[in-house]
């Protein structure tokens, strides 16, 4: 009887663990929905870095930067650099991206008063 080794597939038959594949946003982003969803959760956890990478995800997700510096009328560069881990877009280019996007940022209260 063969000895167990707690392996399955066909890989492990050859001795070799099958390669991992980076969980990529973009590539699971396909509907104006979905990437709305996306935006929203990340909005919700509140850090910066979060979402402006996750923007680089969503321009990703409809061709890359070069479909979303055409649209947007900004270059590349600097759709490279504002969406960088230390970047830090303003709020016209925050619009540009999100209109970019087919998306649109609103304003819902948070459910408490604001008046205390």
């Amino acid at each position: 009887m063969p000895k167990a080794t707690g392996r399955t597939g066909s890989s492990a038959k050859r001795g070799k663990t099958p390669a991992s594949v980076p969980f990529r946003a973009a590539d699971h982003l396909k509907t104006d929905a979905e990437r709305a969803a996306y935006l929203e959760a990340l909005l919700e956890d509140g850090d910066s870095r979060v979402i402006t990478l996750g923007l680089r995800e969503l321009a990703e997700s409809v061709g890359g930067m070069a479909v979303i510096a055409v649209r947007t009328g900004l270059s590349r560069e600097t759709l490279y650099r504002t969406l960088s881990p230390t970047g830090n877009p303003r709020l016209d280019t925050l619009s540009a991206l999100l209109h970019a996007l087919g998306l649109r940022l609103s304003v819902t209260p948070a459910g408490r008063d604001a008046t205390r």
